[in-house]
């Protein structure tokens, strides 16, 4: 007699079938379920720290390109030890970059590698500054009003380099932003007549004309930073790049422990250009060409290329010219260097991408 095999035995395969169709459907949406989510835009991280922490939106947006360009170069920290697009700060005088981790819960590792994480604590540290020169909700809403807030973010000790800062951000309030962030994403700011509320800063002289220079502003370094006299003739001039924003090296060399300057900084969009030791005096950023040397700091990266602007190029080779001028020094590549070309030294400023053939055309002089 056959027997019939029993139907059971053919049951597994059919569930397995079943149950593997069932999971390969299901797993989309586990992953879903499971997977963490993206990280925001540059340009969305904005829009989201602006309205958790009450800050307008532009704002903190011009705030951040001034320091930044809105590049977090990859958690590198600038000279001043400021970290990410909105320079969060960890260094004797300054500790913002703790103050925002404080005020977000986020922990400091994280504020100097993520972006829309530093932007957050951007965001924290500014509106902190709001509550400190007591902006009301009302108050909030109107970009005019954070003026002292931004020009405390700042962190110059010196009202007039603090009403520096602000203007600075104001400006690019009226001119507009339109930028692409570090992941590509558009970041843009309406160009808008704002005048601001001074507040505080209302009555702050303005910056006057450099002793040596007359082109340029005057802020003086912290004598801490420096030395009276010389023991060298000038016979050189030595080009830098800040490895940070204008503002922020300016504070640096206002800072007593840093124990670093320049006698001169050149901003990267409009090549203006600050005075900080005076000429005769020996600034510190050479090392072993100090006691013969005329220092120029330009704001900037030496990895990209785009800080430097031919406003840039123009205004510090007039300088240049002004100085070799005034002391005699030849206009050749063997007297006007980079700061990697001084002995003893380990930098590697200007880098690859300064323009030597152009700056000395520029200058007046040999590229040889």
């Amino acid at each position: 007699m056959r027997h019939h095999a029993a139907p059971t035995r053919h049951i597994p395969a059919v569930l397995t079938a079943v149950l593997g169709l069932t999971l390969t459907a299901l797993a989309p949406a586990a992953q879903a379920r499971t997977a963490p989510p993206a990280p925001p835009t540059v340009a969305a991280a904005f829009t989201e720290a602006a309205e958790e922490f009450d800050v307008p939106r532009d704002v903190l947006v011009a705030v951040g390109y001034g320091e930044s360009r809105l590049d977090g170069h990859e958690g590198r920290p600038s000279q001043a030890r400021g970290y990410g697009v909105m320079h969060l700060v960890d260094n004797p005088r300054q500790q913002t970059l703790r103050e925002a981790s404080r005020l977000t819960g986020v922990p400091v590792g994280t504020l100097r590698r993520d972006t829309a994480a530093n932007i957050r604590g951007g965001a924290a540290v500014l509106r902190a500054r709001a509550d400190a020169a007591g902006l009301t909700g009302a108050e909030r809403d109107r970009p005019a009003a954070w003026y002292e807030a931004v020009a405390r973010y700042g962190g110059s000790p010196d009202d007039r380099a603090a009403r520096f800062y602000a203007d600075g951000v104001y400006d690019l309030l009226v001119q507009g932003v339109d930028a692409r962030a570090e992941d590509g994403s558009a970041v843009t700011v309406r160009p808008t007549a704002v005048e601001p509320d001074r507040g505080a800063y209302a009555d702050a002289a303005p910056l006057v004309a450099a002793p040596d220079y007359p082109s340029a502003l005057w802020v003086p370094a912290s004598t801490s930073n420096y030395k009276v006299g010389r023991t060298s003739a000038i016979t050189a001039v030595v080009v830098h790049v800040t490895q940070g924003s204008y503002a922020g090296t300016i504070s640096w060399i206002q800072n007593p422990a840093s124990q670093v300057s320049a006698h001169y900084v050149v901003r990267s969009s409009d090549g203006q250009v600050t005075q900080m030791v005076r000429e005769k005096d020996t600034a510190w950023h050479a090392r072993s060409g100090n006691p013969y040397s005329v220092g120029i700091e330009h704001e900037g990266w030496v990895d990209q290329p785009s800080w430097f602007t031919d406003a840039m190029y123009r205004s510090s080779a007039a300088l240049t010219r002004s100085i070799a001028d005034r002391y005699g020094i030849p206009k050749d590549r063997a007297h006007i260097v980079g700061h990697v070309e001084v002995p003893g030294n380990d930098h590697t400023d200007p880098g690859p991408h300064w323009d030597w053939n152009r700056y000395m055309q520029l200058v007046g002089g040999s590229s040889t």
